[in-house]
């Protein structure tokens, strides 16, 4: 009976909805270092405008809500794409009739897959704000003595950043990346506010109590025991992470002598 109660559709749905929490945690973590890199490379550029557009980056997205631009670039991003394609489509009356979208071929269906790239994108974005104060952080740690030196044996400015402090700051933004990881994991736990059915909102529709007119109650709420099951899942997440970066912290060290003292950002 159990068996078969957990093996039902609904519920082999709630167990592939995991890769969903997946993938947005992967690929929006991979966004977040490309974001991460090029706000700290813009905070550290001699040119005052991607200095000043670093800083704005790195301030205002650590300091606006997750949640607001999770609902934000979404729905901006989707409503901006609508525009376009109702000046193209809707003719001047539709236009001006103030309904939206205007006419039926400025309509845009968005698919599970478009609202997931677009979730990557929110959690790159945001995370990438807090990853490159970490990755700045670590290239003011880097040992200056050691640029000093490259630059006296002629290498570039280039150079000198992309081959020796971006190669050697990985040590000490490790620590401090880490955190942003564990961070942008559990904010994956928001992907049903982008219309995605991830783990969280299948919990919810499981867990509910269950009704029908001609069996009568299947069970009562047992929504925090589907919730147990998430804690379960976050906390094995979690621990899987610290055993990675523990491993790439080592890795990231071989051949390094790092100062006495030196902490980790």
């Amino acid at each position: 009976m159990w068996f078969e109660y957990f093996t039902n559709g609904k519920h082999m749905a709630w167990y592939a909805s995991v890769r969903f929490t997946l993938i947005a945690a992967f690929a929006g973590a991979a966004l977040a270092i490309v974001f991460g890199l090029l706000g700290a490379s813009a905070r550290r550029s001699s040119f005052a405008p991607f200095r000043w557009l670093g800083l704005a980056y790195t301030t205002m997205v650590r300091g606006i809500p997750d949640v607001l631009i999770f609902l934000f670039f979404p729905l901006a991003f989707e409503q901006g794409v609508e525009w376009f394609m109702a000046q193209r489509a809707c003719s001047a009356t539709e236009l001006a009739s103030g309904t939206w979208p205007p006419c039926a071929d400025a309509q845009w269906f968005l698919s599970t897959t478009e609202y997931l790239i677009m979730a990557c994108v929110s959690l790159g974005l945001v995370y990438g704000a807090f990853a490159a104060n970490v990755v700045h952080g670590a290239m003011d740690a880097v040992p200056s003595t050691q640029l000093e030196s490259a630059k006296a044996y002629g290498f570039s400015r280039r150079q000198i950043f992309w081959r020796f402090q971006v190669r050697q700051m990985w040590i000490y933004a490790l620590p401090g990346l880490s955190n942003v990881w564990m961070l942008l994991l559990k904010a994956t736990a928001f992907l049903s506010l982008l219309q995605i059915a991830d783990i969280v909102l299948w919990a919810e529709r499981l867990g509910a109590p269950n009704y029908f007119a001609r069996a009568g109650m299947l069970h009562p709420d047992w929504r925090w025991r589907y919730y147990l099951v998430l804690f379960l899942f976050y906390i094995l997440m979690t621990v899987l992470s610290e055993h990675f970066f523990k491993y790439l912290e080592k890795r990231a060290g071989r051949g390094m002598r790092l100062n006495e003292g030196s902490s980790s950002v």
